[in-house]
């Protein structure tokens, strides 16, 4: 189709350079209506008049919004499911992440454009995506506007159509720019809500990451909102490469990445992590299958990594990651581990995540008898069993909205609030497990001061047998690392190009 040559990423002016977009998707289906929901209208011919990669793409913003599905998990299903492949795929996928990172914007355009105060949640999305269309890709504003029509007439029956089609062609007489200059307030007088509108984002994640950037806001605030709105490119983690364990101890270099000349696909090493390998293009599946690599994001592997290069007195044989699921982690201390003479345990909460920590071990070739499901508060070993801890606490994600957008809109400072006390408890745990002399990494995919700085401070505070060290001096090769509380590292998206990960180095004394 002459229309799917589209671009993604974040909303921008028809004016603004190509963007691609980032396929995510949900643990839970979508296929046909669910009982209970009318039929959708039919053509004449008695068939959907709406193309399958708009209607996929319907169907994944539906079931965000109606069911807390995770688009991540969900779209690669539904395109299976539905046989779509190449450029419907990709149109698709482009539609799909791009409405969800665009959601805020267009909703305000569309307010601009509409005379009811309410809409059904159905001519919302359809709104939307046509709203995304006109804005921010290449499709041709007569087809935005008729295939969001029919997309309306098939999933809301015929009465909404003309609704439709006039508020859309509202929005198509402004390119973007020209409507954030409408509908935007005056950045001079509220900055964080005019951002929350040009970046579409909560007002309270704005001035979270303004609060994070500390004394860089200013100037790097507006910067770290748009690298989360562009696509993440895919980043792999190699596994270590077998080594003797007489050839490398505590402190001494990382163990090497595997020789994989000619078997990965296109792409090159990432700048910091030695097993890290960024992709150009191509499927990363058969090399995930194979046991070779795991799809894991720089910065993660980074945090991993810094553990195992915190030097030790006495034993250093038996390591732990307390809320191991997936495995990314778990799966590369294995992997460093092992060339160490050293073994590695892996909890989580979860059974299912549990068992997707085991699996991703067996793939590399590791050992898996010390995965366990347990929760990490109230741990089946004794105190002082390990002498590494990771303890990569459940947060709010605020880190990695380039890869589930639609987390901007779920969450709320409550949340966050909530973490807090869970994150503190981890925390306080992972010090009980670790011997005297060990050392704990503390790991979140947020910057939010919240479930970072405060949360690792207020554990130290409370016990006299931490002392907090110097993070981002076992990274020295990363620059930009260190976080206004200059012990603490913090990723950036606009800085690093990874996730926004943050880690703080305990040694229990």
């Amino acid at each position: 189709m002459a229309e799917h040559n589209q671009r993604s990423g974040p909303p921008r002016s028809r004016s603004s350079q190509p963007r691609t977009g980032q396929p995510r998707a949900s643990h839970q289906r979508v296929g046909q209506p669910r009982i209970g929901q009318p039929p959708a209208a039919r053509s004449r011919a008695g068939r959907p008049r709406t193309d399958p990669a708009r209607r996929a793409a319907y169907d994944v913003l539906r079931a965000v919004e109606d069911r807390d599905a995770y688009a991540n998990l969900l779209l690669p299903a539904l395109l299976t499911e539905r046989g779509l492949t190449g450029r419907d795929a990709a149109f698709a996928t482009e539609l799909t992440y791009g409405t969800l990172r665009g959601r805020g914007t267009y909703d305000a355009i569309v307010a601009a454009c509409s005379d009811r105060d309410q809409l059904d949640p159905p001519v919302r999305d359809v709104l939307r995506l046509g709203a995304h269309q006109l804005l921010a890709t290449r499709v041709g504003s007569h087809a935005a506007v008729a295939t969001s029509v029919d997309l309306a007439k098939d999933v809301c029956g015929p009465r909404p159509s003309g609704f439709v089609n006039a508020v859309l062609r509202r929005v198509a007489t402004r390119d973007l720019d020209a409507w954030i200059q409408v509908i935007a307030p005056d950045r001079s007088r509220d900055p964080s809500g005019y951002l929350a509108v040009r970046h579409s984002y909560p007002r309270w994640i704005i001035d979270a990451f303004r609060d994070a950037l500390g004394p860089a806001a200013a100037a790097e605030t507006e910067d770290a909102l748009a690298a989360g709105n562009v696509r993440p490119e895919v980043v792999l983690a190699l596994s270590p490469a077998p080594v003797a364990s007489s050839a490398s101890v505590p402190g001494s270099a990382d163990p090497p990445a595997p020789d994989a000349a000619g078997t990965l696909p296109d792409g090159e090493r990432t700048r910091w992590s030695p097993y890290g390998y960024r992709l150009a293009g191509g499927n990363p599946a058969p090399l995930v299958a194979s046991g070779q690599a795991a799809v894991q994001d720089e910065a993660s592997q980074l945090a991993a990594l810094a553990l195992t290069r915190i030097g030790l007195s006495g034993g250093d044989q038996l390591w732990l990651d307390l809320c191991a699921g997936p495995g990314g982690k778990a799966r590369l201390l294995s992997g460093i581990a092992a060339a160490r003479g050293a073994h590695v345990v892996a909890s989580d909460i979860h059974p299912q995540r549990a068992q997707r920590v085991l699996e991703a071990l067996r793939r590399a070739g590791g050992e898996d008898a010390g995965v366990l499901a347990a929760d990490g508060r109230q741990v089946p070993w004794r105190p002082g069993t390990f002498d590494r801890v990771l303890a990569d606490v459940p947060c709010s994600g605020l880190g990695s909205l380039r890869r589930r957008p639609e987390a901007r809109w779920r969450k709320a400072p409550a949340d966050v609030a909530e973490l807090a006390s869970l994150q503190r408890e981890l925390l306080n745990a992972a010090i009980d497990s670790v011997r005297p002399g060990g050392v704990v990494a503390y790991v979140t995919c947020s910057p939010h001061l919240a479930e970072t700085r405060d949360v690792v401070t207020a554990v130290a505070q409370s016990r006299d047998d931490v002392t907090i060290l110097d993070a981002p001096a076992v990274l020295p090769e990363v620059p930009a690392l260190r976080a206004p509380e200059p012990r603490f590292a913090q990723f950036w998206p606009h800085r690093h190009g990874t996730d926004a990960i943050f880690l703080a180095l305990l040694r229990r004394g």
